[in-house]
């Protein structure tokens, strides 16, 4: 009798190897073995300046990881509509918190909500800043002291807030990541606060990361270029820009987004204290 089971076993797998299952299975498996999973589901996070834009991109890329997701920006209305917009398109949960990143107070409220409505935080994205700056300061003679202070209160110092805020929920943790977007004028002229801010922003990130990097908690910056976020750019600036990225075509949020998923994930270990440049490449220029 068990002779005779075998013989029938071993006559299914014949069959099912010559029909081609047993190569499809095969397959499916092995296709599997090489998906990347960010095992990023079930953790928790902070994004900032995420109702709109690259903020906004990267929340909703976190949220499709399994990523619970609070987002802060000033607007209430706008910020309440994104995150509806999001839990509808990824069925993850998402937290809209009316915050200013300029106010210590407001800050400790925020992360302090966070963690009440969530349980705890994982991941911090810091992003919230004035897009390009609050003016124009190609000369000196332009830039002021309110507006540089201004900037670099609610990019720096308010990166600098929300680091130090979480930073005892993510050691308690014993795991961590802070990603700061910082920006290309860093790397370039043209632009006297942008530049200072987002120099400012590198900063920062490589002194978090020499702290905290022993406790478990990576911290590294992005610098964007001129990223498409769904407002609308002259097709003419637009054929003007691109010409200086080596991609030919300037960067999507939804590009910047998965970059930063990546980044917020357990498999980033490697990468602690560095800015990471995102802008598809500037043509020239070898950063090494």
């Amino acid at each position: 009798m068990l002779k005779f089971c075998r013989r029938i076993r071993l006559a299914q797998l014949v069959g099912f190897a010559v029909s081609g299952g047993y190569a499809a299975d095969h397959g499916e498996r092995q296709r599997k073995r090489r998906l990347v999973d960010l095992q990023l589901s079930g953790k928790r996070a902070i994004v900032t300046g995420g109702s709109r834009g690259i903020g906004k991109a990267i929340a909703r890329q976190l949220a499709e990881e399994g990523v619970e997701v609070v987002i802060a920006a000033r607007g209430r209305e706008q910020l309440e509509a994104t995150a509806a917009e999001i839990t509808k398109a990824t069925g993850r949960r998402i937290v809209p918190i009316v915050a200013d990143m300029g106010d210590d107070a407001a800050v400790e409220a925020l992360v302090a909500m966070a963690v009440g409505e969530l349980g705890g935080i994982d991941i911090l994205v810091n992003n919230a800043a004035a897009p390009g700056g609050t003016v124009p300061s190609a000369k000196i003679a332009e830039v002021t002291g309110a507006n540089l202070l201004f900037d670099v209160n609610v990019k720096v110092a308010g990166y600098r807030r929300s680091a130090r805020a979480v930073t005892p929920h993510l050691v308690k943790n014993g795991w961590g990541r802070i990603i700061n977007i910082g920006g290309g004028a860093a790397r370039r002229t043209g632009n006297y606060i942008a530049s200072v801010r987002n120099a400012a922003v590198s900063s920062l990130t490589k002194n978090l990361a020499d702290e905290l990097g022993p406790k478990g908690i990576n911290v590294v910056a992005i610098h964007p270029g001129t990223t498409r976020t769904g407002r609308t750019i002259d097709p003419a600036a637009e054929t003007r820009l691109s010409a200086w990225v080596s991609i030919g075509r300037l960067v999507d949020a939804t590009e910047i987004a998965f970059l930063v998923a990546f980044l917020a994930s357990p498999k980033s270990v490697a990468i602690n204290g560095e800015t990471i440049a995102a802008s598809g490449g500037t043509l020239g220029p070898i950063n090494y």
